[in-house]
């Protein structure tokens, strides 16, 4: 699960629903030279060839239309968007690109689903990790399979098995990766120093988060140690992570709930007692994703579950200082929850038009020191630089991209020590992820909002709701 907010890379999943109506006023924002939407149409009759393993020719004329460009009011980040058009047209002048963009996410779950529903997406469209299946259930995507080779991706063999498997089913491939993160947890160092606590050594453990919980709720004045989600499906986002790191799962094997067991248990009960019993958790409950950050940034919150990214949206978005902030593994660390974004291609869409959008993808999001991973063009349009994501690629390309980024950081990147010397397995979202979320977000705020709250019911309760949504398939 994840949210973009049109950092220089775009971001991951930890949205939730918007209203439908808001979320369909979708701003269709012409790029370099393009003037208007031309919608899902084909190349050019007569241009290009239908083999897949041939190269797009530079003189096919191809529309093609693409989420997630920068709006207006995130300058810098257009301007960059349309050097990239202008860079890739160079190789490709009748490859038309038209960018849309949104005020806020690049997908909102309503709008992504009616838009599926509809087949209005975009050619080139922008997806979580987890909606490959509600694509393919509503034929919404092309299979690129034979189009993706080392030649339109040269850097495929460097990029993380793991992630390019993420658009892959049944041999076939959906999409490609555009950025991924692991979560971690995510501090106030400012809090920690006044607190008595080392910001360079961020709790390991739930024993320890609990303890620091309480060591900063003490300091009084409407600060409080931990913050937790428990809306808008963000509550049982994190609820996988916390079970994730407590080495348990929320989907097993089998296809049906998991966590409806001593782990769970643990989980809900520790969350109970730092709010009820400890209080170091604010009594201002039922939270979603940009809540906990305008608490951390606002120095009222010492403490809480997050990827690396959420630091460039506060100093960008919220006002803070990077050099406030520093991130730990999580705690438990026997796995985290990866996630991830990508883009899939529309599903009819010609030969060339496929061609085009790979073509597109690798130059803008594939490619180490060239579009979204030209870090000292980054640095030159005062964006963050140093975050440890989108990191998927191994090898020596990681580390040279790896270089670049440190060369150029614009924030203190030993903040990030913690969290990048102690890598922890990562483990991907369970299957249907936003609807379990959902049913989750119920026993996340029961225990959070009702002192008397009853965690074996909920446990229950969520379970025989998760199960119904798994038998839906």
């Amino acid at each position: 699960m994840r949210r973009t907010w049109f950092s220089p890379a775009p971001r991951l999943r930890r949205t939730a629903a918007t209203a439908l109506a808001g979320a369909l006023a979708l701003t269709a924002l012409a790029a370099c030279g393009t003037s208007s939407d031309t919608g899902s149409g084909d190349s050019k009759p007569g241009t290009g060839s239908s083999d897949p393993a041939a190269p797009l020719d530079p003189k096919t004329t191809v529309d093609l239309t693409i989420d997630c460009m920068p709006p207006a009011a995130k300058a810098a980040e257009l301007k960059e968007w349309k050097q990239d058009v202008a860079t890739f047209n160079k190789t490709y002048p009748n490859v038309h690109i038209v960018g849309r963009s949104t005020p806020g996410q690049c997908e909102e779950p309503p709008r992504f689903t009616a838009a599926l529903k509809a087949k209005s997406q975009p050619d080139v469209f922008y997806t979580y990790f987890t909606d490959l299946q509600q694509v393919l259930d509503n034929n919404g995507a092309a299979d690129i399979s034979a189009y993706v080779t080392a030649a339109s991706v040269p850097a495929l063999n460097s990029i993380d098995p793991a992630v390019m498997g993420v658009y892959k089913k049944d041999g076939k491939m959906y999409g490609l990766p555009t950025s991924n993160y692991q979560m971690g947890i995510m501090i106030n160092r400012k809090l920690f120093q006044r607190a008595g606590l080392d910001p360079d050594k961020p709790p390991a453990t739930w024993d320890e988060v609990r303890a620091d919980s309480r060591a900063i709720a003490g300091l009084g004045g409407g600060v409080y140690g931990y913050g937790e989600y428990s809306a808008e499906n963000t509550g049982g986002w994190h609820f996988t992570a916390a079970m994730y790191s407590l080495g348990g799962d929320v989907v097993g094997a089998d296809g049906k709930a998991a966590f409806n067991n001593a782990t769970g248990k643990q989980l809900l009960q520790q969350l109970h007692d730092m709010r009820w019993s400890d209080r170091s958790m604010s009594p201002t409950q039922l939270l979603k994703w940009g809540d906990l950050q305008k608490q951390i940034t606002a120095d009222k919150l010492g403490m809480f579950l997050a990827a690396p990214d959420d630091i460039a949206y506060m100093v960008q978005q919220l006002g803070a200082k990077y050099e406030n902030f520093g991130m730990g593994p999580i705690p438990g660390a026997k796995a985290t929850l990866t996630g991830g974004n990508g883009y899939m291609i529309k599903q009819g869409s010609s030969p060339d038009k496929i061609k085009a959008a790979i073509a597109w993808l690798n130059f803008k999001n594939l490619s180490p020191g060239k579009g979204q991973f030209d870090w000292a063009r980054t640095k030159a349009d005062h964006l963050p630089v140093g975050v440890p994501q989108p990191n998927f690629f191994t090898g020596d390309v990681k580390a040279t991209d790896l270089k670049a980024r440190t060369d150029n950081a614009t924030m203190p990147v030993a903040n990030f020590a913690p969290y990048l010397g102690n890598p922890v397995p990562g483990k991907a979202e369970p299957p249907k992820a936003q609807e379990v979320y959902k049913v989750l977000d119920n026993a996340m705020s029961g225990v959070l909002t009702n002192e008397d709250a009853d965690i074996a019911k909920l446990l229950s309760t969520a379970q025989t709701g998760v199960d119904q949504v798994l038998a839906n398939q």
